[in-house]
């Protein structure tokens, strides 16, 4: 696949779990803002410089806009553009499909681990 193609240039910005992740819980908050912490916590596993790369990179692609409020110390808050907003109906969709059909790809998985090789 050509590196310039359009849907390949997204998944490579949004095919990770926690983009999805992010994406999910502000789109459940939608349309007002939840703050870095809120979002740590409603996002299990998920570092604290693991969702501030990911907040950076939805910021700078225009998917999530960043509120800081001038206080001691600063209060970030985050939510979805209307862009950002645009994305949650595909991801969803997306998810849907993996909750249905992963069940049918880890057997697969494991059929083909016990099966001998060549």
């Amino acid at each position: 696949m050509d590196p310039r193609c359009p849907a390949r240039k997204l998944l490579d910005r949004i095919g990770t779990k926690w983009t999805s992740m992010v994406v999910k819980v502000l789109a459940e908050e939608a349309p007002d803002e939840l703050r870095f912490a809120e979002l740590r916590r409603r996002i299990p596993g998920i570092s604290q410089k693991m969702l501030s790369v990911t907040l950076q990179s939805l910021v700078r692609d225009g998917l999530v806009a960043r509120r800081v409020e001038p206080t001691v110390p600063p209060a970030v808050h985050y939510r979805l553009t209307e862009l950002g907003l645009s994305l949650e109906r595909p991801l969803s969709a997306l998810r849907v499909w993996a909750e249905t059909h992963m069940p049918e790809i880890d057997r697969s998985n494991q059929l083909a681990d016990e099966s001998p090789p060549g």
